[in-house]
Parts: structure tokens; sequence; C-alpha cells
């Protein structure tokens, strides 16, 4: 899947792990550049989607339209597909979630 960001902030803190380190801590900003990467070597999101790991699915309600994988307990990374066969994850945000 190609790879692209809803902000530049979102980009440097995936070019410059010091970046993602400072904003999320070392763990979770450690996670959020690894699982971009697998993200980008998956051919679409149902390869995706059998990563167990990432836990990769679907948001639910006012979030409807995005998708999610885990990056810590509580940590996700936030995307969308786009494009005209949703070959492209448009990184989001990194947020906390607390429940569907």
């Amino acid at each position: 899947m190609e790879i692209a960001f809803r902000t530049g902030k979102l980009r440097r803190q995936y070019e410059l792990s010091t970046d993602a380190l400072r904003a999320y801590g070392d763990e979770v900003g450690r996670k959020y550049i690894a699982r971009i990467n697998l993200t980008k070597q998956a051919g679409d999101i149902e390869e995706l989607r059998k990563w167990s790991v990432l836990d990769c699915h679907p948001l639910k309600g006012d979030r409807a339209g995005q998708w999610a994988v885990t990056l810590t307990g509580f940590s996700r990374l936030i995307f969308t597909l786009e494009g005209d066969r949703l070959e492209i994850a448009m990184i989001e945000e990194v947020s906390k979630h607390y429940g569907d």
C-alpha cells in the first residue's frame, strides 16, 4: 500500500524517529514507525487484516470509514483508505482508545 500523511507533523514523526519518540514516548513512537512500515508492505487492506499482531479493524460510529491498528494496549494508529482501489493508507492520527 502507498502511505500518505494528513499532516506534515505526522510525516516528520515517521521520517525522524526522534520526533516520534518525543511526541509519543519510546514504545508508541517505535511502533508508530514499525506499523507504518508493515502497512507499506501490504498489498491491500485484506492482507493487512491477516496480520494478527496489528489487530487491523474498521471503526464505528462517528469514526465510520476509518481504520485502526494497535500500537500498544490503548494506543491506536488511525487511517483512512483512499484511491480508486483503496490502495493508499492516509495516516490520520495516533489516538488513545478507550472502547468501541
